[in-house]
């Protein structure tokens, strides 16, 4: 069928939306019509060349929500008008994802950022051309995609689906880092750099798990005002003097550091303000060279643990976060703003200015 997607092309300053074709699902798809997706800063890199290289001509985008049009027949679970959030791309038979662990998938990397199905084919094509149409297995900037059935997380139909696209990464990197990654327990307590889309998720789990310190770190003040209105209790500029005044609330250190960042400097002052045998979670690798002081995180039993999707299972904590906004317990919505399919330039460059901390692209206005 011919659909509209963003293409991203080399040299182009965005996604571009075109015509294309998607072919119909295999036995183990479904075929999504992409009621909303949200951008996330992945896109962003991949597109500019910044981050994991990616094939081209791609359509990117891995945060797409929608209803199911039609199911391969070996799809269990899911029927026609189902209402879905589409999480990342996995194989399902490795030991990582046979212990619900997707987000470890052994071919996670390949599945993410090559573009295509496992097989090296793609759903997408122009002209007779293929495009790289899987990225995180579901190259949702566009009206409609064919994705895995089991990448699909079923959701109720009375919660507003236009908003609940970034749930299937950057909500769930955050919120799954600190209730699942590090099962932070009430009392304890967390400082968070960076209070971006994952960062705010990271601050709105640590208080539903009944942190004692949440510490927002960051260089914007309306979004450190942000995050004490979703439940920081301190907020501290992101400046030279950072590490210092982290140390004056909590004097020992913390019991987690969460760093959403790629600065060197960051991943320095999430470990020079931790505690003992605490943990330094991170969700994005350091940008130029930078060494982790390994003698002194031995000293005092201290972890580095690199995260990828919160380590949540997407089948198990989408409907549970969805269940925790219902309760008024986690507004993440309060990050969200729409904008246009075809109003994906605008939607684009409030991403990478911040201007929008969670731009959500709505199909229908394509």
């Amino acid at each position: 069928m011919r659909i509209a997607a963003a293409v991203s092309r080399e040299g182009a300053p965005h996604p571009a939306i075109e015509q294309v074709d998607l072919e119909a699902p295999r036995s183990d798809e479904i075929r999504v019509r992409i009621v909303a997706t949200g951008i996330c800063h992945t896109d962003i890199n991949c597109h500019s060349g910044r981050g994991m290289p990616v094939p081209r001509p791609i359509v990117l985008g891995h945060e797409g929500a929608g209803i199911v049009e039609a199911v391969g027949d070996g799809v269990a679970g899911l029927a026609v008008g189902d209402h879905v959030v589409l999480s990342g791309g996995s194989c399902g038979l490795c030991p990582s994802c046979r212990a619900a662990r997707p987000t470890y998938c052994h071919d996670v990397m390949k599945l993410s950022f090559g573009g295509m199905r496992g097989d090296g084919s793609s759903p997408l094509s122009q002209n007779g051309q293929r495009l790289a149409g899987a990225f995180f297995g579901q190259s949702s900037f566009a009206t409609h995609a064919v994705v895995p059935g089991r990448s699909a997380v079923k959701v109720p139909r009375d919660v507003p689906l236009h908003l609940l696209g970034p749930l299937g990464c950057g909500i769930i990197t955050g919120a799954g880092s600190v209730l699942e990654a590090f099962r932070l327990r009430p009392g304890q307590s967390i400082a968070v750099f960076g209070v971006g889309s994952v960062g705010l998720a990271a601050v709105m789990a640590a208080a539903l798990a009944g942190a004692s310190h949440i510490v927002a770190v960051d260089i914007d003040p309306a979004r450190l005002e942000l995050a004490r209105a979703l439940g920081a209790s301190d907020s501290v500029p992101a400046t030279d003097g950072t590490i210092g005044a982290l140390r004056e609330i909590m004097p020992g250190g913390f019991d987690f550091t969460f760093n959403t960042t790629s600065v060197p400097a960051v991943f320095d002052a999430a470990l020079a303000t931790l505690g003992s045998e605490g943990t330094a979670g991170y969700v994005t690798r350091p940008l130029g060279d930078w060494t982790p002081p390994l003698a002194a995180m031995m000293a005092r039993g201290q972890k580095l643990h690199g995260i990828l999707g919160g380590s949540a299972a997407p089948q198990i904590y989408i409907p549970m976060l969805v269940e925790y906004w219902r309760q008024g317990r986690f507004p993440f919505d309060r990050l969200a703003t729409s904008f246009g399919f075809d109003d994906i330039a605008t939607a684009w460059a409030a991403c990478c200015s911040g201007a929008a901390i969670k731009p959500i692209l709505l199909m229908e206005a394509a």
